[in-house]
C-alpha cells in the first residue's frame, strides 16, 4: 500500500481521484469503482501496488499485437481490479476482485525486469485485468525496462484522464486498445462506464500526439454490438482518426460471466465486420479467436499477397523484407524484425 498518484482532497475528509474519466468521491475508509485504491485518513491509498496475480511469458501476438515485433516473447503481468465492470469479462476472477485474491505475489519493479530478462522477453505486457488502474506500479516498472533496453506494452481499455496518460506514454512503445462498442449505450448498460469516449481519445492521443504503436481489439456479442452500421461507423472512425494502417481485430465472443446467456458469435458475423472494415479504407484487419481463419494473416494491401501467415499465435510464414512486401516492394508498418527465436524450450 502506498499514497496513490491523481487525487485531490475535498472536504470532510472525502477524496476525488483522478486517475481515470469516473473521477470517483471516496468517503474516508471507501474505495473507488475499481476496489483498488481507497480513502485512509483523507489520503488516497493505492492498494495493489506491487500485487501481482499472473505472470506469464507470452507470443507478443497474445495480446494481440500483429504489427509489433512478431514472434517476439513478451513477460504477462496482472494485478486485481478494473475501472469497469464488464459483465462478458473472460478474466473477472481477478479484475473483479481486490486485495484479498488468495493467489497474490509481492514483486518489485526490479524483479519484474529481471525476470523479463532471465526469459528472453523483449518487453513487458501490462494485461489480462486493467493496467490503469495499476498506475503507480507499471509507470515505475515502465521507466526501469525502458532504462535496461526492453519494451512496455499495455493491453487496455484504454478509460485514463489525459493528464495520467501523458505522464506513463513515453513509456509506452505500444497499446492495445479494446474499444468494446461504438454505442455508449453499450458502455453503460455492459461495463458501466458513461461513455467509450475515454478510450478513443486515449488511442488518438497515443498514436498521433506520442508515437506509440497501436492496434485495436473489437469483441463482437451477438445482439449488442454487432450491427453492420455501428461496425461501418466504428471503422470509419479509425480511417479519419488513426489512419488506414491502424491494425484492427474483431474478435469472436464466447459465452462467459454474466453473459453465459448468449451464444458465441457466428463466424459469419465476425467475416462481415472483416468485409465492411476493409470496403471502409482499413488496410489491415484481423478475424481473432478463429484458429486457423484466413483472416489471421497480414496481407499486402497492393498486390494481395500473403505477408504473416499465423496458425493461431505461431506465424508459419513471413514475406516482408526490410519493411517492405517481398512481391511488390509495399511499405509495411511492422515495428521491429522477425526472428524465430527459442524461448526456454519453448518455440514462438
Amino acid at each position: 500500500m502506498r499514497e496513490a498518484l491523481y487525487w485531490e482532497p475535498l472536504e470532510d475528509g472525502r477524496v476525488r481521484c483522478r486517475l481515470c474519466p469516473l473521477n470517483c468521491i471516496i468517503n474516508e475508509g471507501q474505495r473507488g469503482s475499481c476496489r483498488v485504491r481507497k480513502n485512509i485518513g483523507g489520503k488516497l491509498y493505492t492498494l495493489n501496488y506491487g500485487k501481482v496475480s499472473s505472470i506469464a511469458a507470452d507470443p507478443v501476438e497474445k495480446k494481440p499485437l500483429f504489427h509489433f515485433w512478431p514472434g517476439s516473447c513478451a513477460l504477462s503481468i496482472s494485478t486485481i481490479g478494473c475501472n469497469m465492470h464488464c459483465k462478458h469479462c473472460q478474466n473477472w476472477e481477478i479484475s473483479q476482485t481486490d486485495e484479498n485474491f488468495p493467489y497474490l505475489h509481492d514483486m518489485t519493479p526490479e524483479m519484474v525486469v529481471a525476470i523479463t530478462k532471465r526469459y528472453g522477453c523483449e518487453s513487458i505486457a501490462y494485461t489480462y485485468n486493467e493496467p490503469v488502474i495499476w498506475y503507480e506500479f507499471v509507470l515505475e516498472t515502465a521507466k526501469l525496462a525502458r532504462k535496461e533496453g526492453i519494451y512496455n506494452l499495455m493491453i487496455t481499455n484504454g478509460y485514463i484522464n489525459e493528464e495520467p496518460f501523458r505522464e506513463l506514454a513515453p513509456y509506452i512503445d505500444a497499446m492495445n486498445i479494446d474499444i468494446k462498442a461504438f454505442d455508449d449505450r453499450f458502455y453503460m448498460k455492459i461495463a458501466s462506464v458513461p461513455s467509450g469516449e475515454p478510450s478513443r481519445r486515449t488511442a488518438v492521443i497515443a498514436k498521433k500526439e506520442f508515437g506509440i504503436h497501436v492496434e485495436l481489439t473489437y469483441l463482437i456479442i451477438p445482439t449488442l454490438n454487432d450491427k453492420e452500421d455501428e461496425i461501418r461507423a466504428f471503422a470509419r472512425w479509425v480511417v479519419e482518426n488513426l489512419g488506414d494502417d491502424t491494425p484492427v481485430h474483431f474478435s469472436r465472443f464466447f459465452p462467459h460471466y454474466k453473459l453465459s446467456n448468449l451464444p458465441p458469435t457466428p463466424i459469419e458475423t465476425v467475416e462481415m465486420a472483416y468485409r465492411v472494415a476493409k470496403e471502409e479504407g482499413l488496410k489491415f484487419v484481423y478475424v481473432g479467436n478463429v484458429p486457423g481463419h484466413e483472416g489471421e494473416n497480414t496481407y499486402c494491401p497492393r498486390c494481395g499477397k500473403p505477408l504473416i501467415v499465423r496458425w493461431g499465435f505461431e506465424i508459419t510464414e513471413y514475406n516482408i523484407e526490410d519493411g517492405k512486401c517481398r512481391y511488390c516492394g509495399e511499405p509495411i508498418p511492422i515495428v521491429g524484425t522477425y526472428t524465430k527465436k527459442r524461448y526456454k524450450g519453448m518455440w514462438w
